[in-house]
């Protein structure tokens, strides 16, 4: 497992949008029908990856303190399945009821929405806010396996946090650090 940070994607820019399915409801979802008024979270995921399974409990923990506060937290994974079948969509179903996904966990098959967003990594998350321009890109907290750091979600808070208040989000900002996309191969 290489350690791959985020691209960073430039403050400021429209979120793109996406229809993809849903491997929770099985329906097919955009972006548009998705995102919420003050504040919407995207997160590439995966099923198999360790820093991914790391910080679940806090991905858990801030859905279950932001949604009913207005935000919308969508996942996504976009590794490819051929090489990678413990993230096919039959998997990711299973794994967002054994983790309690709260939140939709949209599947990318053609790569083409993680290329959009500049996708590097998973974990790898953004904030926008209610226009969808993103206001945050880069890690949840400190905390990777074995680092011994507490896991907090205290960089993605702060985000979100400034975001609801109306605030402009630090622009100092930090690449979350993971598992490098599973690109298919031509």
């Amino acid at each position: 497992m290489a350690l791959t940070e985020s691209n960073m994607l430039p403050l400021g820019v429209k979120a793109p949008d996406f229809t993809l399915p849903d491997t929770v409801s099985g329906e097919a979802l955009s972006l548009n029908e998705l995102a919420a008024e003050k504040a919407t979270v995207i997160m590439f995921i995966c099923n198999h990856c360790p820093y991914v399974i790391h910080v679940l409990p806090e991905i858990r923990r801030l859905a279950n303190d932001y949604q009913e506060n207005g935000v919308e937290f969508i996942a996504i994974s976009s590794n490819d399945v051929l090489r990678y079948p413990a993230d096919s969509p039959e998997a990711m179903t299973l794994f967002a009821k054994e983790q309690d996904f709260t939140f939709p966990y949209l599947y990318d098959e053609s790569q083409d929405v993680a290329r959009a967003y500049d996708a590097a990594c998973t974990p790898d998350f953004y904030v926008f806010d209610g226009a969808l321009n993103l206001a945050y890109r880069g890690r949840l907290d400190q905390s990777r396996p074995g680092n011994d750091q507490a896991l907090d979600g205290a960089d993605l808070r702060q985000a979100i946090d400034a975001v609801l208040d109306g605030r402009a989000v630090s622009p100092v900002q930090y690449p979350s650090a993971g598992c490098g996309l599973k690109w298919k191969q031509a």
